[in-house]
């Protein structure tokens, strides 16, 4: 079977390739090894799809924490208001929440994979359900690819768009490093980014599943800080996860144990604000115990973790409690301290770090630079962003330019 260009796996950055690469006059096979294209899309956004950001162009490359001035390119080709337009047109309304966080107002990743997938289907694009074993070449050039089931398919071009290996029960188990590195480029080794953190601390299992919201997370490595932001986060059975850790740990660079992690509870007052508002409430409470007197100012289910770290004796009557331990119960408040252990293993990230060098492919066409007719897009590549919709954007802005590259590129083979 002969093709003007191949599509190597239907996530974002594929689909998004092969549409526009119909569009630009191709003939497009798209290979997927899944029944349905999309399958990791599904499950972004707890099921809710952070499609974008609502940024501009500067601000998205901002928030590219490998390799972002290799996308300046596929960023001013095909930037979040591009795609923004591109759902809103295929019939997504969407909305901007906190964080400037682009989501579908249906909440529902589903219309989001439709959308992608009606986009696909073109009269020039046919869909395969296939796993490509091998990419085909002579002399240098894309001659096609070969399927484990030992189907040949000839093609002018290919983009291979596999992700990587976070979630690999929905087909990112890093098919595209091994294809890469067989004709010929290195693979950066990939590593999880954006993964929940497992604590030291066991007493995160006793509030497991109580989400924090406008709290503020700060890294440290030392004495310095290397990320502080305002959000939400999550406790867990082994740690904690949700938006604020998993963008914390993109700051995490060497071994978890490096770090620690500092929650303050109530970053809209300050230290003299808060004892104030403890005083306060202690004083309508003055004949509660101790460990009764907090259900105003904290969550209940972090009370007995905050009463057994402040030392302070439960059974106290809050009128005797003194201004020191006032102070260490304010301490503990404004910087709840996690002694990070270890990170969650890979196939729990929401996407993988590392991937195909990209000073090996062009930057202002995603071609790679050692087989002419080859194509790379998405999370395959070593890029990779902080939470907030913008590794999506990645995937749509390269798969947008591989797809259009790719449509050039096989024309002027014929």
């Amino acid at each position: 079977m002969k093709t003007d260009v191949a599509i190597v796996g239907a996530g974002p950055a594929g689909m998004m390739a092969a549409g526009q690469a119909a569009r630009a006059g191709a003939r497009v096979l798209v290979l997927e090894k899944n029944p349905r294209p999309g399958r990791k899309l599904m499950i972004t956004g707890k099921g809710r799809c952070n499609i974008t950001n609502n940024c501009d162009t500067e601000a998205f490359l901002a928030a590219v924490r490998s390799n972002p001035r290799f996308l300046f390119s596929a960023a001013s080709a095909f930037p979040p208001a591009a795609a923004m337009r591109f759902f809103e047109q295929a019939g997504v309304p969407l909305k901007t929440e906190r964080g400037n966080r682009v989501f579908p107002q249906s909440d529902k990743a589903r219309d989001v994979v439709d959308a992608m997938a009606d986009f696909m289907r073109h009269p020039n694009v046919s869909v395969l359900q296939k796993k490509v074993k091998h990419l085909l070449f002579r002399d240098g050039v894309l001659a096609g690819v070969l399927t484990e089931d030992g189907g040949r398919f000839e093609a002018g071009a290919a983009v291979v768009c596999t992700g990587g290996k976070s979630y690999p029960l929905t087909g990112s188990t890093g098919d595209g490093y091994r294809l890469a590195q067989e004709v010929g480029h290195t693979v950066v080794p990939p590593k999880p980014s954006l993964i929940p953190i497992v604590t030291s601390e066991t007493w995160c299992r006793e509030v497991s599943g109580l989400s924090l919201r406008n709290v503020v997370l700060t890294l440290k490595k030392g004495k310095k800080t290397v990320y502080s932001e305002l959000g939400e986060m999550l406790f867990t059975h082994f740690g904690v996860s949700g938006p604020l850790v998993l963008s914390a740990s993109s700051h995490m660079d060497g071994p978890a144990g490096e770090y620690r992690l500092l929650i303050d509870l109530k970053p809209g007052l300050t230290p003299e604000k808060l004892d104030a508002r403890i005083l306060r409430d202690f004083e309508e409470a003055k004949n509660r115990e101790f460990k009764n007197a907090l259900d105003a100012l904290l969550p209940k289910s972090l009370i007995p973790v905050i009463v057994r770290l402040s030392g302070i004796p439960p059974e106290i009557r809050v009128n005797s409690v003194t201004r020191p331990m006032r102070q260490k119960l304010a301490g503990l408040i404004k910087g709840l301290p996690l002694t990070p252990s270890a990170f969650r293993p890979i196939d729990e990230a929401i996407v993988t770090a590392g991937g195909v060098r990209t000073s090996e492919i062009d930057p202002k066409t995603m071609q790679s630079k050692l087989v002419r007719g080859l194509y790379f897009a998405g999370e395959v590549l070593d890029l990779d962003a902080y939470t907030g919709g913008y590794n999506l954007q990645i995937a749509y802005c390269t798969g947008f330019l591989a797809g259009r590259s790719a449509a050039c590129a096989a024309a002027a083979e014929k």
